[in-house]
């Protein structure tokens, strides 16, 4: 299988801070690795650089990022439940110039042949914004640092506000650590099944509630204490050993 690798830069925005992978060919198998301690161990030190400077580029947008760019980021999550990290920054590029003013209909449209769903995205992010408008201005950055010595009350803030329809915990958990905030689990379905393999968990299935989100988090925030590896990593790690990718 050949690979081409296409560098983006030239631009502030958190989107354009990584080598996006295309590939050109489909591969031979569709068969995701069975994830051992062993392997795993292997893979962080194989890939434990790559893995670490993600997690700084991260950290960096909490740093420096404006309120436009913390929407962008909120808006790229909302795009990629669902659908894959590709297809989100896809659209959000489609967008991104309207997502301050941009009525539902001309969301739609940008998003028409990009997203699989630009109607029903297109509501979340108006829904969303009118909310965040309401309760804040859109001045993220302040509002989330006034959160930010509550792990749990950030996330809830995101999770249980109406405004933002298309954030559960696994999505609000995805736009917290891509804006550098630390300590969270992204629970999708290649996590899951790679702590149901290590037999971490006793299912693969997503928890259907905070109750259970939260238990599945300490689980794996414990595993990664017993095997002496940063629990953010830990969650880089297991994605990409099932994916291939260290991406958003």
């Amino acid at each position: 299988m050949r690979a081409h690798n296409i560098a983006v830069n030239d631009c502030e925005s958190s989107f354009h801070r990584f080598t996006l992978t295309v590939q050109l060919e489909k591969p031979v198998s569709r068969e995701k690795p069975i994830v051992t301690l062993e392997a795993m161990r292997l893979h962080a030190r194989q890939r434990q650089t790559e893995i670490r400077a993600r997690l700084d580029e991260f950290a960096r947008v909490r740093e420096r990022a404006d309120d436009e760019e913390l929407l962008a980021e909120l808006v790229f999550c909302i795009f990629t439940a669902g659908a894959s990290a590709k297809m989100g920054l896809r659209s959000i590029e489609a967008v991104r110039s309207l997502l301050k003013s941009a009525t539902h209909e001309e969301l739609a449209n940008a998003l028409t042949g990009v997203h699989r769903y630009p109607r029903a995205r297109s509501g979340y992010i108006i829904t969303t914004r009118d909310f965040l408008k309401s309760d804040c201005d859109l001045r993220l950055r302040e509002r989330l640092e006034a959160l930010a010595d509550n792990p749990d009350a950030c996330r809830d803030w995101l999770v249980h506000t109406r405004g933002s329809k298309g954030l559960g915990y696994k999505k609000a958990s995805h736009y917290l650590r891509n804006i550098g905030y630390r300590g969270y689990a992204i629970l999708d379905k290649h996590i899951l099944r790679s702590l149901y393999e290590l037999k971490v968990i006793d299912s693969p299935d997503p928890p259907a509630t905070r109750t259970k989100y939260l238990a599945v988090e300490e689980r794996m925030r414990i595993y990664a204490s017993d095997i002496n590896l940063d629990f953010d990593e830990l969650d880089l790690v297991l994605w990409s050993m099932k994916t291939g990718e260290v991406l958003k």
